[in-house]
């Protein structure tokens, strides 16, 4: 580390450079001001990073006018948020690699909880944050992963067909008319295609269940020419180790001649639970992973190749063997993860798992987003306004990224080297306990 880099006042002057970047790729000079303003104050200390109490601290004598502007860049302005996320990318990436390089593409989503039916995307659905049925809207993003850092690079909200179908909620929404019914998986589809075709350097690809279960998703990713780790449910069939399905019938000169793959009650295919329960002793091996907060994380590991067999009676050939990988603590009584994977033969079982297990820092990535910088702060309803919020949470976070990856570990909202005006005293947001109304 240079000691030009920790100077004083270093770091203000590279995150001056950096919301240059960004106010570029928004376009009009106009919207630079508030959106350099907004990305700083998703930056300061503070607990709410609504646009209200933000434009308190950044301009405590102006805070009216502060607001407007701030409001205006992420509720109405037309810039790009695809624009924006791909200067944040070439910004923050090269410095993660300079720790090492990217190691895996990872798909996730994030739910957040929501009253009222007004806000776009907002249905009663599953919400991860609750872990449960609740009113809440849902976005998909695409990371990439080095060892020990990670950046979202795209971003997307899971409207549910009940609001593409909707005109009326389409118009209030100003949702695109490009915009069509997409499942998660579809949604993640593209953005991985999209980052295929920006040639954004590659890893394999990792997603949960709620992606791993959806055949045409893993499909999808080997016809692009990616790798994948992607979780599966324990109800998932495949062929035993060894086994495919029966081929076509033999035609006899009668009817309509058929290539479709073949099974029966005495050969068909399996769940992976009762797979996973059938193995040996000697199929399952301890492995470490990482190192936790005081120990080392390590369970217990088999992985055999298979066929999975989804409808593949509709099929002409077999799908060709992947591995299943399984963990089976030793404490728990029956198996409790699944993964499919597409990682060559010969890869070592200790390198499957750390990979499988890498999808755990999107995690830290969502809890930052939501807890320091204020991802599930957006208190409008429209959908240009929800992107446009997460598009500059993410800016933020990436800033983040960067610094920790040069030079500071300990980076954090609130933490960094950035001028903080004091709040005005007798200021109070709308919606807290002490608020008479507007400011």
């Amino acid at each position: 580390m240079s000691a030009k880099s920790v100077a004083p006042g270093a770091q203000q002057k590279r995150f001056a450079a950096y919301l240059d970047r960004l106010a570029q790729a928004a376009g009009h000079l106009d919207r630079a001001i508030p959106l350099k303003s907004y990305c700083t104050g998703l930056l300061l200390p503070g607990e709410r990073k609504s646009v209200e109490p933000m434009a308190a601290r950044l301009c405590p004598d102006n805070v009216r006018q502060t607001h407007q502007s701030m409001h205006h860049i992420v509720a109405d302005a037309p810039w790009s948020d695809e624009n924006l996320l791909e200067q944040v990318r070439r910004y923050v990436l090269p410095a993660m690699q300079k720790q090492g390089p990217v190691v895996a593409w990872v798909v996730d989503d994030t739910g957040f909880p929501k009253k009222g039916t007004h806000s776009v995307g907002v249905v009663r659905q599953y919400c991860g944050q609750v872990g449960k049925q609740e009113n809440c809207r849902i976005g998909v993003s695409l990371s990439l992963s080095t060892a020990n850092a990670s950046l979202p690079i795209a971003w997307r909200l899971y409207l549910p067909e009940i609001w593409t179908a909707d005109k009326k909620r389409r118009k209030a929404a100003g949702i695109p008319e490009e915009i069509e019914f997409r499942t998660k998986p579809e949604i993640a589809l593209q953005q991985i295609r999209a980052a295929v075709d920006r040639q954004i350097p590659s890893g394999p690809v990792l997603a949960d269940a709620a992606y791993g279960n959806d055949t045409k998703f893993r499909e999808g990713i080997s016809e692009l020419g990616l790798l994948y780790v992607v979780g599966i449910q324990s109800s998932t069939t495949v062929w035993k180790p060894g086994q495919a399905p029966m081929p076509k019938r033999k035609w006899k000169g009668i009817g309509r001649p058929t290539s479709l793959l073949r099974r029966d009650r005495r050969h068909k295919p399996i769940p992976v639970r009762e797979l996973a329960l059938s193995l040996p002793f000697s199929a399952w091996q301890t492995v470490v992973w990482r190192e936790g907060t005081g120990k080392s994380l390590r369970s217990r590991f088999a992985a055999v190749r298979i066929r999975t067999a989804h409808r593949d009676y509709w099929s002409s050939e077999p799908r060709p063997e992947e591995c299943l990988l399984i963990e089976w603590p030793r404490e728990a009584t029956e198996p409790i993860k699944y993964w499919l994977s597409t990682l060559p033969i010969g890869t070592k079982l200790s390198d499957l798992v750390r990979l499988a297990k890498q999808r755990w820092i999107i995690e830290r990535d969502y809890q930052e987003l939501k807890q320091e910088l204020g991802l599930g702060h957006y208190e409008g309803r429209g959908w240009r306004g929800f992107h446009h919020h997460a598009t500059l949470c993410i800016a933020a976070y990436g800033f983040l990224v960067a610094e920790r990856s040069r030079f500071s570990p300990s980076a954090r909202a609130g933490r960094l080297d950035l001028p903080s005006p004091e709040t005005p005293r007798r200021f109070f947001p709308r919606g807290s306990p002490d608020s008479h109304g507007t400011a």
